[in-house]
């Protein structure tokens, strides 16, 4: 999915976590953070910080893979090393 806005990526977020079946306490607990941080990551994105995407990134067990506008990403390049 092509993500364009801070606001798409927490609707994404959002979903995954619905469907995963999590509530935002249980997310939250998973990364240290607090339920009413990934309540306003959900609902007002703009303001939060880069390490509070990567931590829900993990809890939902996604990562984010970037690519130039108009190219898919190829199944077969992978990054090679773990943070």
């Amino acid at each position: 999915m092509k993500v364009t806005s801070a606001r798409q990526l927490s609707h994404l977020l959002q979903d995954q976590r619905k469907k995963q079946g999590q509530s935002q306490s249980v997310v939250a607990r998973k990364v240290g953070l607090r339920q009413d941080t990934v309540s306003k990551f959900e609902n007002a994105p703009d303001g939060s910080r880069l390490d509070t995407l990567f931590k829900l990134l993990a809890a939902l067990d996604l990562e984010l893979e970037i690519c130039p506008r108009g190219e898919a990403l190829s199944t077969t390049t992978q990054w090679k090393e773990e943070w």
